[in-house]
């Protein structure tokens, strides 16, 4: 599969990626595990764009100055439209996040350690399918018009499931591990077993982190695939995807309680998802230029989250 990653510039990759990890684990649990309150969480957001920005500018250096300017300037619009999708479709896996965290009520100083572990997760599933999904594209093309039509079944799926609050208790995984472990119903600090008069009991801890987990490869099904349709280079998909998932804890703890602030923003990831799959239907008769997608990848978000702010959510049947 062709791809401008080399030795050098995974390698310089993955160090950073290393990097960041540590810097969070060591510094975001400064003191000791604390609820994170949002002016935490606002600055490490803004810090975690800022590093995506900073290596998508070192990308396009390097490739300016290694290949040509019109390479650069190609892949680094690749680059921060895939971010930018990515983490559009992030903040719908956070609200997921929080709805399990809420739904088993993870303390709040534990809900650092289950996403750092989810992040982790997140990024080691992404890595295999993203690889998977480039050389199903490279050896058959058609895979694309697949992805195309499933990206426009999961925009509807979305637009249409928005408003309906989620069952966890239909939850096929939360099912089989009720019916097939034995599962306490208190913490105990961040074991993820314990034992009873002899018995191992699994912790509510471990619940959630399998259904994080799930949650992980569900969403990477309906995400990979968007960016696709802007790029097909391995090395730009995973960078882009990998950069959008790392500022996901952060994030959650900004948008924690702010999920009925942006209540029309599943929308217009519906939206965007049409336009990326359409796109992607069309890439053999007409490619929309990566500027175009970027462009209305951003608008629709700008303009989704401002009717947010402008137009009340309405009230769920049964409150006063």
């Amino acid at each position: 599969m062709h791809t401008i990653g080399n030795p050098w510039l995974w390698g310089g990759f993955i160090v950073v990626v290393i990097v960041a990890l540590l810097a969070d684990l060591v510094l975001m649990r400064h003191g000791g595990p604390h609820k994170v309150k949002f002016k935490e969480a606002l600055w490490w957001s803004i810090g975690w764009v800022c590093l995506a920005l900073a290596f998508n500018a070192g990308l396009w250096y390097y490739l300016k100055e290694t290949i040509d300017l019109a390479t650069a300037n190609t892949l680094g619009l690749q680059f921060l439209t895939g971010y930018l999708i990515e983490k559009a479709l992030a903040v719908d896996n956070i609200f997921v996040f929080l709805l399990i965290m809420s739904y088993f009520s993870v303390p709040e100083i534990q809900r650092q350690r289950v996403l750092i572990i989810g992040i982790i997760g997140a990024i080691f599933l992404r890595t295999i399918m993203i690889f998977a999904g480039a050389a199903l594209v490279n050896e058959f093309h058609w895979i694309l018009y697949v992805f195309g039509a499933f990206l426009l079944f999961t925009g509807w799926k979305m637009w249409s499931a928005h408003g309906e609050e989620p069952d966890l208790n239909d939850n096929p995984a939360l099912k089989f591990m009720r019916k097939h472990l034995k599962i306490s119903t208190e913490y105990n600090g961040n074991n993820l077993m314990v034992e009873k008069d002899g018995v191992n009991w699994f912790t509510p801890m471990f619940v959630v982190l399998v259904l994080i987990a799930v949650t992980d490869v569900i969403f990477a099904v309906d995400s990979i695939p968007a960016i696709f349709a802007i790029t097909t280079d391995p090395f730009i998909v995973l960078t882009s995807n990998v950069f959008a998932v790392l500022g996901l804890r952060a994030m959650f703890f900004m948008l924690a309680g702010m999920a009925d602030r942006f209540h029309l923003l599943p929308y217009g990831l519906s939206i965007i998802l049409g336009f990326i799959g359409i796109k992607m239907l069309l890439i053999d008769i007409y490619k929309i230029p990566v500027p175009v997608s970027l462009g209305v990848v951003f608008s629709i978000l700008v303009i989704t989250m401002i009717l947010s702010l402008k137009i009340p959510p309405k009230e769920k049947s049964g409150e006063g």
